[in-house]
Formats: C-alpha cells, structure tokens, sequence
C-alpha cells in the first residue's frame, strides 16, 4: 500500500511538473483582445453555440483583466516618479535642468500610453460582460421558448409515426459513429497501441477500486489518530472519503480518455461522447459517494442524517440506481446533439428522461412509505419474542415535503401526456438535481457546525485554551461558535441556491461568475450591502476583539504591575483602555461596512435626539462611569459607604458599578451615584479599618479596672494593631451611667466585623469574670399612662335542657 500511494502520488506530482513545463502562452495586447472580442458572433441558435460563445468571452474578459493587473504596478510606479520630479516651473521662474525635463516628457508619455492601454483594456472587460449577459438573456429565451413547445403526445399515434419515419435517418446519423467507434477500436487493438490502451485500462481500474479501498482505509486511520474524536472526525472523514473517491475517479476516467486521444484512436464525434462519458463516470461517482456516505450502512456510527439502520438498509442500492439512471437518460441527450438527431429523437429522448426519473422518484418515495420490520415484528409477535424497536416518528414538514415530492412526479406524467415534454423533462432532471445538490449541501452545512463546535466552543480542546489564554466565558465562547456556524450556513446556503441553478445551463465557471457578480452587492436605499463587506466586517470584528483582548491581558498581567500604580488603578486603566479599543474596533467594522464618517455623525445626531427624550440617565451614568474611571474617587477593591450599603467595589462598568456586600451578595450601583452623592471611602488614603466599641456601666463600677480589662481585650487579640494602639476612653455620664468607648485599629476595614465582635465576647467574659456588672436600661413608666384594665368576662350562656 505505501508503494502504491507513492506510485499514485509520483503520477500526480509529475503530470503537475509537465504541466508547468509548457511554453505559456504569449500576452496578447490591447488590439489583439479587441479584434477577438469584435470577432464573437451576434446570433446564436443553440444552447451548445451559447456555451461556446460564453466561454470565449469570459477567456477574453480574463486576458483583459490580466493585462490591467500587470500593468497597474508600472503605472503607479510612473506616477510615483513623476511625483519626484514635480511638475515644470511656471511662467517666469527659472528654468531647469534640460535632462530633468527630458526625463519627464519620457516618463509622461509612457504613462500616457500606458494608461490608455489600461483605459481601453477595462473597456474590454466592460464590453465582454455585456455581451455576456446579452448572451445569457438570449440563451433564456432558447430555453424557455424550448419549454413551452409542445410535442406530440407519447400517448398518441403522432408520436410513434414521427419515430418511425424519423428511424432510418436516425440510423444512418448513427452509422458515422458506429464507424468511428470500429475504427477506434481497430486501433486500439494494433501492436503498437495494444500495450499502453491495456495498461491505461488496467492502471484505471487499480486506481479506481484499490486506491478508493486503500485510500478510505488509511483515511479512517489517519482521522483515529489525528483529529479528536466527536462529531467533527465523523462529518471531515465522511468529507474526505467523498473527496478521495470523486478525484482518484476522475483522474483514471481523465487518464483512459487521454491515452486513447493521445494514440489517435478517437475521432471527432467519438471525442465529444468521450468527453460526455468522463464527466459522467465523475458524477457517477459523486452521486454514489455522497449516497454511501450519508448513509453509512457499513459504519453506522459516521451516519450524520438521524435515519433508522432499516430505512438506511431499504436506501442503499438507490445512489447507484440514481447515477445509472441519470448517466443514462444525459448521455443519449448528448448523442442526439452530436450526430444532429431528429426532433422525434430528442422528444423521445426528453419522454424517456422523464419517466425514467420519475420512476425512480416514485420508487424512493414507495421504500419510504414501506413499513419498516413488519414482517419480523409479526413473526416475533407469533413467536412471542421481543419486538425490535419503532422508527422514531417522522417529522411534520418531512411528510409536506414527500407529499409535494409525490405531486411535483404527478404533475410530470401529466405533462407528458399532453405533450409537454419538454418542460417534463426539465422538472424531472431539476427535482432529481435538487435532492442530490440538498443531500451534498446538507453534509456541508453539518460539516460548518461541527468545525465550529469542535474548535471554538467551550468544551472543546481549543476552546479551553482559549479560555486559560484569553480569559473568554465560556458562554461567550458557545455563542461564538453558534454565530460562526450561522454565517457559515448563510455562505453556503448561498451557493447552494446557484447550484440548483445548474439545470438552467449554468456552468462551474459561470456559478463563480454569478457569485461574483452577487459579491457586488445589494443597493437597500443609499446603502450598499455588500456581502463581502459583511464577511470582511465579522472578520475585523472577530480579530479586533480578540487582539482587544490579548492586549488587555498583557497590559494587566505584565506591563501594569512592573509600574508602581495601584492595583485599582491598574484595573481601571485596563477597562477604559478595552472601552477606547472596543469603540475604534466597531468604527472600523462600520467602515468596511461602507459606513463612513458622516454616516456616523447622522446616527449621532439622531441619539442627541433620542438624549435629548429619554436617555438622559444612561449617559448620566456612562459619563459618571468615565469620570470614575479617570478621577479615580472610587476604585476596584475600596471599601465604600453608600448611605446603609457598605461593601467591596468589585467591577466599574461604563453604566454601574458592581459592589460586593459582607453576605457575598452583588449590589449594582448606578455610576451617578456616586458623582451626585455622598459616598464614604474606608480605603481611600488609608487602607486601615477602624473598630468603635461602647458600653455603658454602673456609676459604682471600677473605671480603672475596666479600662484595663478592656485593653487588654483589644490587645490579646491577634487581629488589632500595635501601632496605632487600641485605646479606652470615658465618654461621660449618661442617664446614670458610665459610657466607657474603645477604639482599635485592623489591617482592613473588611476585618473590622469580625474582630469587633470577638473583642466584645472577650471583654463581657473578662467583665463577669472580674464581677463587673453592665448597667441594665431604664425603664421610666408615667403616671398619666396608667395600665387599661382588662376587659371583663363575657356572660356565660344559661344552659338548656
């Protein structure tokens, strides 16, 4: 298997390197593209004659952009030039030097012709894209006047005479590639190209079924032991497979045809039906591919549609059924159009299209209307087995959509019957193209959401390291991944609206040309959405935020606490600091939008207005927020006094402010409280707390002992400060008694409670350990307020007999 691969990879490698090897082409200039362009003929009679003429135009609208690209850089590099040299001195100035100004009357004249060139390639450009679209309009007419032609009916007699008197010109239209076919054959059974034909044949055929075994085996290894196992490993291997299995058959495909067209055997007609045969082996094997693919009959476990293993089993042999089917309904088509066939030929051909398509539609629908397992569950119920488990039940719009499936293959055998075969056959080839385009659509779109999820979200390996990294929430991280996942969705969607438009004569290259043409934008009012400008906004923002973000982590992690600010200080700094960046992050986002500054300073003007109605609070509080932010009063990590709230400042936000109360409760505070009133700061020049300690005593009490008592609680205590020292002092008399208060200092105000209250255990201890008593309040009863006397009894009910 390694030799092999080596071999299949030398293969490739080298037809890449003789590819390269070719002598290009030659540039052609400004009136050679002219000439070719004016060259291209007006009328067109065919779809065929439009796709040639396309592609002819587009060659040249590309030669034309080419030569504009290759000659801006040497006329910015002139202009840039003559900038240097500046312009001819004025009337009456002194003149300068004659080779300066030789110099710039060669410098000019080139960049004169130069940019006339350019002037008169762009115009080329111009002129192929609307005749492009001159010939795509007429092309639209072809086809719809090609619809709404109405044949014989294959239900009348009319359509079986025009075959039978077409037959025989038909056959002799036939014969001329019959003979080519022979003469190929002939050839390619001659000495001299028997070897090479055979081993072309038997190299494609290795290709084709050991490297799409070896190639899927070394996938699924390689994806065990690279990618991390979830859903992300399931939909990329799933990818890959396709992937692998479309190229190696394209390129044994390609290398038959080019070893028969290099010995000779193919002629004209045998070409173009070689070529049709290539490209529909290629979709052959897409087709089967993506069917295999999703249903995953062999590994269950990689099945990304929740699809049952009966109905999974029951679907198998339909991807095969659907390529075969539809290789042979368009291969005939393209015969009819290289031997020029009759016109009953082709509507026999457009009935057999859609018949045969819409049986195999029908039949589809029938296998997924089967009743699963019914046999087995009656046996079991006879035999009085275990039931095997019930399908899960179909969704709702699934069943709308098989119903309008079933109607849209009724409306076709309708349309063949009175004749319309044509428009049959469309809709039979565009319905049987929508599911395989939904079906490769839907493994892209499964594909976009788990890439995001497995890389961006909160529980994935890198999503955690952006979290220990960047410091992201996790949730923020999740709706990051969701709103990737969406836009990805949105793109795709996108395309898979051009793809179903392929049936319509659209080509891959013309599917790039619509999307660019798409890319140019929507005009809504003075606006211009640019989808382009969109994606390139998402990305400013996603990439602002999180340099925003890394630099906010390095300013506060390393540069902030080698300074000698204070840590509030360094967290403020830090926060208005992400403010200033958020706001020039958004300013440029807008304008990749297109958003200019004047646009800006209209939706200013409108919040003035709205200011100016109802808003005053909020920027009330979001200037209060700046002011904070930049004054400093109040920092992160200061313990505040707020009329009855006291407690940690924890966050400033450009709206409130976060406090943190001694019971771990979060009180939000509107940052203009802080301006408009009085806010009491414990640690704003000093980070000590203070505790106050009153108790009042019987006028007979020992003050010296007491005070005693008292300090030496406060000193015992491993919390209270020698320096400032605790102290005691008397108050005074009050109402009899002796008011004794202590004072004690603690490293931080946070720390007061707590030691207050063992202080006070410890002195009431120490007091009636010492016989100390406390005075007991008194209680003064008036004589005018004398106690109400009860309320009597009420009667008692005489009994009764």
């Amino acid at each position: 298997m390694p030799r092999l691969a080596a071999l299949l990879l030398a293969a490739v490698l080298g037809s890449a390197v003789f590819a390269q090897g070719a002598a290009a082409p030659a540039e052609a200039t400004v009136a050679e593209l002219r000439t070719r362009l004016d060259t291209v003929p007006t009328s067109v009679e065919s779809n065929a004659e439009v796709r040639e003429l396309l592609d002819r135009i587009n060659a040249i609208g590309t030669q034309a952009d080419k030569f504009v690209a290759s000659r801006n850089t040497r006329l910015s590099d002139l202009n840039a030039r003559l900038g240097e040299l500046g312009n001819p001195p004025a009337a009456g100035a002194p003149p300068e030097d004659p080779d300066i100004t030789a110099q710039r009357a060669a410098l000019l004249k080139e960049r004169n012709a130069l940019d006339a060139d350019i002037r008169l390639a762009r115009l080329i450009t111009v002129d192929a894209q609307q005749r492009g679209s001159e010939l795509l309009a007429k092309r639209r007419k072809l086809f719809e006047a090609q619809l709404t032609e109405r044949a014989p009916s294959p239900l009348g007699r009319q359509f079986w005479f025009d075959i039978s008197d077409a037959w025989p010109a038909d056959v002799e239209r036939l014969a001329s590639l019959r003979d080519e076919l022979r003469a190929g054959v002939d050839i390619a059974l001659q000495p001299a190209h028997r070897i090479s034909v055979l081993a072309s044949l038997a190299a494609a055929l290795l290709l084709a079924l050991l490297g799409n075994w070896a190639a899927e085996h070394g996938l699924v290894r390689l994806a065990a032991r690279v990618l991390p196992s979830g859903r992300l490993r399931r939909s990329l291997l799933v990818i890959a497979v396709v992937g692998v299995n479309v190229v190696l058959i394209a390129l044994a495909a390609q290398g038959v045809f080019a070893t028969l067209d290099r010995h000779g055997i193919l002629g004209p007609q045998i070409r173009k039906l070689g070529q049709a045969v290539v490209q529909s082996i290629i979709f052959i094997a897409f087709v089967v591919g993506l069917g295999r693919a999703l249903l995953s009959n062999r590994r269950p476990s990689w099945r990304l549609p929740p699809i049952p293993n009966t109905m999974a089993r029951r679907l198998a042999p339909f991807p095969w059924l659907t390529a075969l089917i539809a290789v042979l309904v368009w291969v005939p088509s393209q015969i009819n159009a290289i031997v020029d066939a009759s016109f009953a030929a082709v509507v026999a051909t457009h009935v057999v299209t859609a018949l045969a398509l819409t049986a195999l539609i029908a039949t589809m629908l029938l296998r997924l209307h089967e009743p699963a397992g019914a046999a087995p569950a009656d046996a079991a119920a006879k035999e009085g087995a275990e039931l095997p488990p019930a399908e899960p039940e179909r969704p709702l719009w699934i069943s709308f959509l098989l119903s309008a499936v079933a109607l849209a293959a009724i409306v076709i055998w309708v349309l063949v019957g009175i004749g319309y075969v044509a428009l049959a056959s469309f809709l039979a080839n565009q319905l049987t193209w929508t599911g395989i385009v939904a079906s490769a659509f839907y493994l892209l779109f499964k594909f976009a959401d788990d890439l995001f999820m497995a890389t961006v979200a909160s529980k994935s390996g890198l999503g955690q390291k952006l979290q220990k990294s960047f410091g992201f929430a996790p949730r923020t991280l999740d709706q990051a991944a969701v709103a990737l996942s969406g836009l990805a969705r949105v793109a795709l969607f996108f395309y898979m609206l051009i793809a179903l438009a392929t049936p319509l004569g659209t080509s891959p290259g013309e599917v790039f040309q619509r999307s660019g043409q798409f890319g140019t934008g929507v005009k809504v009012g003075e606006f211009q959405l640019v989808p382009g400008a969109i994606f390139t906004a998402v990305a400013v923002l996603a990439v602002g935020f999180l340099a925003l973000r890394v630099f906010k982590k390095w300013l506060g992690a390393r540069y902030l606490p080698e300074t000698s600010l204070e840590p509030g200080m360094q967290s403020s700094i830090t926060t208005l600091l992400g403010y200033v960046g958020g706001i020039v992050v958004i300013a440029v986002a807008m304008s990749a939008l297109g958003i200019g500054v004047e646009r800006i300073a209209w939706v200013a003007s409108a919040l003035s207005v709205g200011i100016g109605f109802g808003l005053q609070a909020i920027v009330q509080n979001f200037i209060s927020g700046l002011i904070l932010l930049a004054e400093q009063p109040v920092k992160v990590g200061d313990w505040v006094v707020l009329g009855t709230t006291e407690g940690d400042v924890r966050r400033i936000n450009v709206r409130a402010t976060e406090i943190q109360l001694a019971d771990r409760s979060t009180l939000i505070v509107p940052n203009s409280e802080f301006i408009t009133k009085t806010v009491r700061n414990m640690t704003l020049t000093n980070a000590e707390g203070r505790l106050l300690i009153r108790l009042p005593m019987p006028l007979s009490t020992d003050a010296k002992l007491a005070r005693d008592l008292m300090l030496s609680a406060c000193a015992d205590h491993g919390g209270v400060l020698v320096a400032p020292a605790p102290s005691v002092s008397l108050e005074g008399i009050e109402n009899g008694m002796l008011i004794f208060q202590a004072i004690a200092f603690v490293q931080s105000p946070r720390l007061a409670g707590g030691v207050r209250s063992d202080v006070l255990f410890t002195m009431l201890e120490r007091f009636k350990q010492a016989g100390l008593p406390l005075a007991a309040p008194t209680v003064v009863v008036s004589q005018t307020e004398l106690p109400a006397p009860p309320a009597p009894a009420p009667p008692t009910p005489p009994l009764t007999a």
